[in-house]
């Protein structure tokens, strides 16, 4: 296991915590190998983010900025579905930095493309949510620019899908076009 040390002389897991050190939440700049690609001697690379198959990913809905706490000027992608929110890299949106939301499932964003509506849904943790410092015990509709509250940080909702844009229409236009 590979220790990260931040400048206040705190050492901890970058592969657990990321570039946040966990104890005084400064950022840490990490350092990156100088060659990803490691040769074969028969001659074959070992995959590579660069090399083998593409990764298909679904298309952004919108974002999470955190505006305070830890994590402020991080952003966080939120896709189709449901994504739920915690500390622990199971979850589709991994806040790092802030112990006191939950490691799993505190809270669930959720981008319903037939309604083309966003919510909001509180986790089966014991930590609450709030949204423009309103408590939340069942599911909410977001609007733009919401504030949204977990543990110590907050988040602004900046959304991309909705009554103005989908990437189905999107891709529905392009498909017309090429006739």
């Amino acid at each position: 296991m590979s220790l990260t040390k931040c400048p206040e002389g705190h050492l901890f897991s970058s592969r657990r915590y990321g570039n946040i050190c966990p104890y005084c939440n400064q950022v840490v700049a990490l350092g990156t190998k100088k060659n990803d690609v490691e040769e074969d001697p028969n001659g074959a690379f070992s995959d590579s983010p660069l090399m083998g198959e593409l990764e298909i990913m679904d298309p952004v809905t919108g974002w999470l900025v955190c505006i305070e706490g830890p994590p402020k000027g991080r952003d966080y992608r939120i896709f189709t579905e449901k994504n739920f929110i915690g500390r622990s890299e199971q979850m589709d949106i991994q806040i790092l930095g802030d112990n006191k939301i939950a490691k799993k499932n505190h809270a669930v964003l959720v981008y319903d493309p037939k309604k083309r509506q966003s919510l909001i849904l509180p986790g089966d943790s014991h930590g609450l949510v709030y949204v423009n410092d309103e408590a939340i015990y069942t599911p909410v509709e977001l609007a733009p620019y919401d504030v949204i509250e977990l543990g110590v940080s907050k988040f602004i909702f900046i959304p991309l899908c909705g009554e103005n844009f989908e990437w189905e229409e999107l891709e529905s236009k392009k498909e017309s076009s090429l006739r």
